[in-house]
């Protein structure tokens, strides 16, 4: 892969806003002077997910995670840092100039993989946008087809749909024709290769309209195909490409990226079962739609619709098995923590179909009536076949109570029990305690090593895969390329001989305070002891040089050396040299300085309530900059003077007593009077 070249980084960093780019994956809500959401990383009912805009990082309090706009895209992409750096360019209709730089095997092995079939995926989509748009047989046979069922263009374009010709090999054939390698054709499934004959292989979808499945960034993964023959050789009603390198089924939901921003607006989405009933929606209006696509629900999804909402209405058949999916769903969007109702539709009609003869003014009218909470649908669903056979309507409440069971909120699940008391016309109490039972079982360990329930896999993992720094990004350098030691960076080698981590002694939680305002604050005035203005970094460097303080902890004494080089040549580093460092290790420690700046105060509502003025931290940074140098001097020579008495008792020669004793005695002035400045200096 072409070398990009450093200006050209430096472009898209400058254009890349965190903000739009982790909004296209997340539903963020401000609170105070960041966004916030359940992170996309980690399994979590609550938002401890943070974006700041102004200082450009995310960070989640929950699993860690953290870095800039880059690393969001490396993770949630799962792609090499290069890579993140062409996502975000594309996007930023930036240029990159293709100049030959040597391949590692890696950098050939992702080419040839993931990247190829991306671009062939994209180029199958165009060419058979072509097929629809162009080609006789595409319009005639394909055109006419969507405008028998009602699709309309502008609905065509928005799902960039398209026509396969009835032929063996059109497909392959262009591609050859377009210079691309044919041994990627068959992993995109858009090629197979005959059995009987190895060497021979033709077109996956022929004679079929071709809805392209887009991922949660807008990238093509897969088709799905519907036949318009109608003879014996049609083959299935729907072919879907099959799993690849780049399309997990399981993992997207159809017509998702085209409804994310509609889904933040309404705060809810509509999960329906086919292709064509979330575009006749989307053409009707109601474009917070996704669909499962053929498939049974998986987690992947379940955690793919919480970065966008917590509210989700099932819309599905109203048919016998489209009510059945619907109840099968429910639990799995019980558990992931979202708030689940139906809409159930009248007997042999769907999505499509009903907002194609009643209009959209009727179904929406439909979705009013008949939206109901799960427990409600359940309930009535099962009353109706169990309402004169004790054995099914135990076997009905049960059902409803494991439910209730997935629950993750307390008060819920009480109305909810009181509510289904009220529906079966059964005591409370006995509901409680076959409640209670039904929980306890599916609390239960659900294998003899694992000591509870399975922990579940972060959105694009599957359980088992580690998480963490990827070793593919040629800045995530180890911390022995800068000489930390594993002791350096608080770890120590545990009795199972791996490294673990070390509490923090309190010099270095007095040192990082010291950096977190230095990063922060770098270029905001401050006025010294003799009213002259400095800028805040400079001013604190110079203030512990003229008290002979330094730094101990490794990190610190990192970023102290790199601020204090550029001070001396005349300039001042922006948030962005520490946030985007070469080393990981420091990228990781600034942006968890930058989230302890933006905890600072109280929150507003509690301002709010209790009438209380607190003054933002920029307003008393003299303040905060003297009472922090002050603290870790102090804090140093408490040490030094420990060290030195420490040292008395096996002092035998008389002058080298009387040595410690006056350094003592002189530490002991300087620690007094700094500890009267302290008692003088309050935030």
């Amino acid at each position: 892969m072409s070398k990009i070249p450093p200006e050209v980084v430096d472009q898209i960093k400058l254009a890349a806003d965190i903000t739009e780019v982790v909004g296209g994956f997340v539903n963020l809500k401000r609170r105070g002077q960041n966004l916030w959401a359940p992170c996309p990383f980690h399994d979590e009912k609550t938002a401890s997910f943070s974006v700041a805009p102004n200082k450009g990082f995310f960070k989640c309090f929950g699993c860690q995670k953290s870095g800039s706009v880059v690393d969001f895209v490396m993770e949630i992409e799962k792609v090499s840092y290069p890579e993140a750096l062409r996502w975000l360019a594309k996007r930023y209709g930036i240029g990159i100039p293709e100049t030959d730089a040597p391949k590692s095997d890696e950098e050939k092995a992702r080419q040839d993989e993931r990247d190829s079939l991306f671009i062939l995926t994209d180029w199958a989509k165009e060419f058979f946008k072509r097929q629809l748009a162009e080609s006789d047989e595409g319009k005639g046979i394909g055109g006419a087809y969507l405008r028998e069922r009602g699709i309309q263009r502008p609905a065509q374009d928005a799902f960039e749909l398209g026509y396969s010709l009835d032929q063996w090999d059109a497909l392959l054939l262009a591609a050859q024709r377009a210079g691309y390698d044919q041994k990627y054709l068959e992993p995109t499934g858009l090629v197979v290769v005959k059995e009987e004959a190895p060497d021979r292989r033709y077109d996956r979808f022929r004679g079929r309209v071709m809805f392209p499945i887009h991922n949660a960034s807008g990238r093509v993964v897969g088709f799905g195909a519907r036949t318009l023959r109608r003879d014996d050789k049609a083959g299935a009603k729907y072919l879907n490409s099959p799993e690849s390198a780049i399309y997990h089924k399981g993992d997207v939901l159809y017509g998702l990226y085209q409804a994310r921003e509609a889904v933040r607006k309404e705060d809810v989405v509509y999960l329906v079962e086919g292709y064509l009933d979330v575009i006749s929606l989307w053409q009707g209006g109601v474009r917070n739609v996704a669909a499962i696509s053929g498939t049974a629900l998986t987690e992947n999804q379940v955690r793919l619709l919480a970065r966008y909402t917590k509210n989700v209405t099932l819309l599905l058949d109203g048919d016998a098995a489209g009510l059945r999916a619907s109840q099968k769903g429910v639990d799995l969007l019980l558990a992931g923590g979202l708030n689940v109702r139906v809409c159930p539709l009248p007997a042999g009609e769907d999505p499509d179909s009903f907002i194609q003869k009643q209009g959209d003014t009727a179904f929406r009218a439909h979705l009013a009536a008949h939206t109901q909470d799960f427990i409600t649908f359940k309930a009535r669903a099962w009353q109706a076949q169990a309402v004169q056979d004790p054995t099914l309507k135990a076997g009905a409440i049960r059902d409803v109570l494991a439910s209730i069971a997935r629950v993750q909120d307390e008060i819920k699940r009480s109305v909810f029990i009181q509510e289904t008391s009220r529906l079966f016309g059964m005591p409370e109490d006995v509901l409680l305690g076959a409640y209670n039972k039904i929980a306890r079982e599916l609390s239960r360990p659900t294998g003899p090593a694992s000591g509870g329930q399975r922990p579940p896999a972060a959105p694009g993992q599957t359980s088992g895969q580690a998480s963490g720094p990827r070793p593919d990004r040629p800045e995530n350098l180890p911390p022995e390329a800068y000489g930390i030691s594993p002791e350096e960076q608080g770890l120590q080698v545990g009795p199972d001989g791996e490294l673990e981590l070390v509490a923090a002694p309190a010099y270095e939680r007095l040192e990082r305070e010291v950096i977190r305002l230095i990063i922060s604050y770098a270029d905001h005035t401050v006025r010294a002891p003799d009213n002259q203005p400095w800028l805040l970094a400079p001013y604190i460097l110079a203030l512990l040089e003229s008290n002979g303080t330094t730094f101990r902890d490794v990190l610190c004494a990192q970023v102290a050396r790199e601020m204090r080089a550029a001070i001396d040549q005349g300039a001042l580093p922006e948030i962005a040299h520490f946030r985007d460092h070469p080393a990981a290790t420091i990228r990781t420690f600034t942006i968890d300085r930058l989230a302890e700046t933006d905890r600072w105060g109280l929150s507003e509502h509690w301002a709010s309530k209790f009438h209380i003025e607190v003054p933002d931290e920029p307003a008393v940074l003299q303040a905060a900059a003297d009472q922090a140098v002050y603290r870790m001097s102090f804090c140093l020579l408490e040490d030094k003077i420990t060290e030195l008495a420490a040292q008395l008792p096996r002092a035998v020669e008389f002058d080298e007593q009387l040595y410690l004793m006056t350094e003592i005695q002189q530490l002991t002035r300087i620690k007094n009077q700094l500890g009267e400045l302290l008692g003088r200096v309050i935030v």
